[in-house]
């Protein structure tokens, strides 16, 4: 439904006098009204538009224009109201096609010339374009339209063109959809085919355009996902080889026991560390530690972490006290949600006796040549959550045959393809089945076990210590 309304009144005369009074300079202004308002609900668009024009001598003419049940209510990106840019050299075909599609709800630009064509779609946006191919008087070839057509075609995202022409041919129609028309209205036109026409074109359009919106959207989230896969990827091997430094190459032995040692890394380097420190002729500092968290930031603690237990163990500090001091180190240099499960012992190799501290890490086995066992678990909380700690001092006799095994988590909760860990129960029963093994042979049968358990998917790094009394 349209509405036009126009009023012819008193107005201000072209002499700017109102009888004998002069009016003010500001008593009258030239208007032009803008849409008031729109609105939507539904599948149904109504909006009350005004057009005004104002002169001095001439009155006031103003065209209200009501729009209903035009377009469906756009909930995207697209505007609700569309733009049409028209092209066409004679002012009459321009006029009535402005009456019509007004009338229709779109919003009209006209242009009568090839280059004015151009120059409108270059510095702003259309929702479809509908253009005559020909322009020059008594031409009826097509060749200027198609000239247009040719130089469209290399404009990125340009929108759909509807072609018109009143010498109309099958090879002019099908040469214009070879550059790019969608379709085709000859003149003189059917206003219900038109419409129908632009209508379809301009959804279409639309569709085009979200889709290739998407379409960039999501090669853009594969291109940043990728280089964020590519930095990943290079922080896990800085990571790991920081880690593989820290770690001893060579393990210091000790008459009278067995020593060896294992890590499977995982790909998601964890913060797994131990280490084998000669304290004095008789005397080995023996530890091993998970720190909280992956990649570089675990990489790192863990180098912190070293070069605080080497500094502490220089000092000659039983286990206790050590493990107080590196609790306040940790705690003071990370942040709040770091910590570290550690686990710290002296091998007194001439009394045979490991005394040691337990700071939350998974408690190590002793497997008795007899087959029985017990767990070391004395010590204190993990270190890095409290500024100040006390750890109980743990103690154990060893005896010819014993063995004595340090692991980290990486080793239990290793999962089998149904999601089910390895399990320190299962762990304990290798240790009481394999126990006559020497240490290195252990150590081996450990890892071949858990790596067949869980199809050698490691979630997390995988560390051994076990330590054998000979007999």
């Amino acid at each position: 439904m349209s509405l036009c309304m126009s009023e012819i009144g008193k107005s201000v005369p072209a002499s700017g006098r109102m009888g004998r009074t002069p009016c003010r300079p500001d008593f009258y202004k030239p208007f032009s009204g803008k849409p008031l308002f729109a609105r939507a609900g539904g599948n149904l668009t109504a909006s009350v538009m005004r057009e005004s024009d104002a002169r001095a001598g001439r009155g006031t003419q103003g065209f209200p224009e009501m729009t209903a049940a035009t377009l469906k209510v756009s909930t995207g990106r697209e505007p609700m109201q569309p733009r049409i840019l028209i092209a066409d050299d004679q002012q009459d075909v321009l006029d009535a096609l402005r009456l019509l599609l007004k009338g229709h709800g779109y919003s009209i630009e006209t242009v009568n010339s090839p280059a004015d064509l151009l120059a409108a779609v270059g510095r702003q946006e259309f929702d479809i374009l509908l253009i005559d191919l020909n322009y020059a008087r008594d031409t009826t070839s097509g060749r200027e339209g198609l000239d247009v057509l040719s130089r469209l075609k290399e404009i990125e995202d340009a929108p759909p063109v509807v072609a018109m022409t009143g010498w109309a041919t099958v090879g002019l129609a099908v040469e214009a959809m070879q550059f790019g028309v969608s379709d085709f209205v000859e003149k003189p036109w059917t206003n219900t085919r038109l419409l129908e026409i632009l209508s379809k074109q301009i959804g279409l359009g639309r569709e085009r355009r979200e889709l290739r919106r998407r379409a960039e959207e999501e090669a853009r989230a594969r291109e940043e996902a990728l280089l964020h896969l590519q930095e990943q990827e290079r922080e896990i091997a800085e990571a790991k080889a920081i880690q593989e430094k820290l770690l001893p190459r060579e393990i210091p032995q000790m008459p009278g026991y067995e020593i060896a040692s294992a890590w499977q890394s995982a790909r998601l380097v964890g913060g797994d560390y131990f280490d084998i420190l000669p304290l004095d002729e008789k005397t080995l500092g023996i530890c091993i530690a998970d720190v909280a968290g992956k990649g570089m930031p675990a990489a790192l603690l863990m180098s912190n972490l070293q070069a605080a237990v080497r500094g502490l163990s220089s000092l000659s500090l039983p286990p206790n006290l050590l493990c107080g001091r590196l609790n306040s180190i940790v705690h003071r240099n990370t942040d709040s949600d770091r910590f570290i499960t550690f686990f710290y012992a002296h091998l007194d190799g001439s009394a045979r006796r490991l005394a040691y501290v337990n700071a939350g890490h998974n408690a190590p086995f002793v497997v008795r040549a007899d087959g029985s066992h017990e767990r070391l678990r004395e010590g204190g909380a993990v270190l890095g959550v409290f500024g100040t700690a006390n750890y109980e001092l743990g103690s154990a006799q060893l005896s010819p045959g014993d063995r004595v095994i340090l692991f980290t988590d990486g080793v239990t909760e290793a999962c089998d393809p149904s999601g089910e860990e390895f399990g320190e129960a299962r762990l304990l029963r290798l240790l009481e089945d394999h126990r006559k093994l020497s240490a290195d042979e252990l150590q081996a049968k450990i890892l071949a076990v858990v790596a067949e358990f869980s199809g050698s998917r490691w979630q997390d790094d995988a560390t051994l210590v076990v330590l054998g009394v000979c007999e």
